[in-house]
């Protein structure tokens, strides 16, 4: 099996960068991956310091077949950095998984993407790989290594160039969208929140690359495989984050023990009908309200 490439995306956070490449270099697979980082560039002359500190420290990560540093010289924001890093490694290899410097990985993360990538390659409907997992309390109920759902999700993911090189970044047909409120409900059927998120993407009031992935996703009628155990914590919901504001409560997982490093993947590719239930449940309108109360009491 010829393992797909790392990518690693950071650029303040120090401390939490060092726990995500440290959990990584744990993974058995990690000598045998080639790992690539992109280290973005100060926004402000407040970051210069800190940016420096973290592209010194990256300079000195080993424990990979081999690390390639890709060190920008301005400011792009993390959704630039993204689709222009990703889209740079795809030139090369047929597929990726992608990590942000937030991310802390179980040891057989690597075991778990590698596999569903090869699995699934040639599977039109799965669109991605989720290393994060819900905990949408199906363990009693379902006893598969991995459920699909309608929506990706961002924390630890990895996909293929056929999908990627595909994705109409600028929504193109999104005039015609917001006329046709059937697909906009559909839409929401992967969540509450992902009308409102597209809407202030394309009125220039968010910057990111998610929404505009899971909206291709929709389109294409395409699933992404979440394991039942997840392989990733995100620990990104500190004071210098920049997307993953609130509590966390709501997204705190069961955790894989990393003791397992062979899955068993479903032969059939459809909607998980419990996992979905469970997830359009805790995606809802309720479970966000309740969020935002706990963000609100610092919960």
């Amino acid at each position: 099996m010829e393992l797909a490439p790392i990518v690693l995306f950071t650029y303040k956070r120090l401390d939490e960068l060092k726990k995500t490449v440290e959990a990584l270099q744990k993974n058995p697979l990690a000598r045998k991956s080639d790992l690539f980082i992109f280290s973005d560039a100060e926004k402000t002359d407040v970051d210069i310091l800190i940016v420096k500190e973290v592209r010194e420290y990256i300079r000195s990560i080993d424990g990979f077949k081999s690390v390639t540093i890709y060190e920008s010289p301005t400011n792009k924001g993390l959704a630039t950095s993204i689709i222009s890093g990703v889209s740079k490694i795809l030139e090369l290899h047929e597929s990726v998984i992608v990590l942000e410097d937030d991310l802390i990985s179980t040891n057989n993360f690597l075991d778990f993407m590698n596999q569903a990538l090869e699995i699934y390659q040639n599977e039109d409907k799965v669109f991605s790989i989720s290393g994060f997992s819900f905990n949408l309390k199906i363990e009693t109920e379902y006893f598969e290594d991995v459920y699909f759902l309608n929506r990706g999700w961002s924390w630890g993911w990895a996909t293929w160039k056929n999908k990627w090189e595909n994705i109409d970044w600028d929504i193109k047909d999104y005039h015609e969208f917001i006329k046709n409120k059937k697909h906009q409900k559909e839409f929401s059927k992967g969540g509450s929140d992902l009308n409102a998120m597209l809407k202030k993407q394309m009125h220039n009031n968010l910057d990111s690359w998610a929404i505009r992935w899971f909206y291709n996703q929709f389109k294409s009628g395409g699933l992404t495989v979440y394991p039942l155990q997840s392989k990733i914590i995100n620990e990104g919901f500190g004071i210098n984050a920049t997307h993953t504001k609130g509590s966390n409560r709501r997204y705190i997982p069961i955790i894989d023990n990393g003791k397992k490093r062979i899955f068993q993947f479903p032969s059939k590719t459809q909607i998980t009908d419990i996992a979905q239930k469970r997830f359009q449940i805790k995606m809802g309108y309720f479970s966000r309200f309740k969020s935002k109360i706990e963000s609100y009491l610092g919960l």
